[in-house]
């Protein structure tokens, strides 16, 4: 049975993950990148648990707004991913695109 929580609950919650906390998100996917030239990594199944920026929580909470499908949920989660495990926050792999596919597990948790 599907939880609901009460309007009042829920949206201090999200003003909450959208401005400062954010959200963690846990997945088990096949992962992989390419950058620059001769800076590729074959795709290979990670399981990462991480907390993206608030800022990709709030993109999360705005699309089922608007009609997003999973696959667009799943894409910011894993460009909020790849932000913080690949790119370290902007310190290294500039440019790097990140692609995930056969995602075998896909949770995320306030």
């Amino acid at each position: 049975m599907r939880e609901r929580w009460q309007p009042r609950v829920r949206e201090p919650t999200r003003r909450q993950a959208t401005t400062s906390t954010g959200l963690v998100v846990d997945v088990r996917a096949r992962f992989g990148f390419t950058a620059a030239p001769g800076t590729t990594d074959d795709a290979r199944i990670r399981h990462l648990t991480m907390a993206p920026p608030p800022q990709y929580a709030a993109r999360l909470f705005r699309r089922p707004g608007i009609g997003a499908g999973e696959q667009q949920l799943r894409a910011i989660a894993a460009e909020g991913l790849g932000e913080m495990y690949f790119r370290d926050g902007g310190r290294r792999a500039h440019g790097l695109e990140v692609e995930s596919t056969d995602v075998d597990q896909f949770e995320i948790d306030l």
